[in-house]
């Protein structure tokens, strides 16, 4: 899928929405990341999406329209209403996790779809939506 293309469907989807060296609180932080996605959509914050919330791949995709990050954001996410977010199984596996997400927003359809995530500077951010067809949930305790 081109990044672009990657962005769109990530925010459409998140708005409709243990292998390897593994640290403390890598789970809750995943989670905290995608609660933060929600809160920014919702505030409008799109600075700290492009800033703190997505992976510089995924910032690149996004920035390849020619726009910058917070504008191209506005334009495809300025009409999304409560936005609503259930995190489900996340898997961590060094510096990559998954994490299986329900989604919806105000007069859109629920979205069921797994999210990707990849540390960067020891911080956990949004990289991309994966096909749920590929999905490999990990159930949680």
């Amino acid at each position: 899928m081109a990044p672009a293309r990657s962005i769109a469907v990530l925010a459409a989807c998140l708005l409709l929405a243990g292998c390897g060296s593994r640290t403390p609180g890598d789970e809750e932080q995943v989670r905290d990341v995608l609660a933060t996605f929600v809160r920014a959509v919702e505030g409008r914050d799109y600075q700290r999406l492009c800033d703190d919330v997505f992976a510089p791949d995924l910032l690149e995709g996004v920035e390849s329209i020619g726009l910058p990050c917070e504008v191209a954001l506005r334009n495809s996410l300025g009409e999304v209403r409560e936005p609503r977010l259930t995190v489900g199984a996340v898997d961590v596996r060094g510096d990559d996790a998954s994490a299986q997400v329900r989604t919806s927003a105000q007069g859109q359809e629920p979205s069921s779809d797994t999210v990707r995530l990849e540390r960067v500077d020891g911080r956990w951010k949004v990289s991309s939506l994966a096909d749920p067809e590929s999905a490999t949930p990990t159930p949680t305790p």
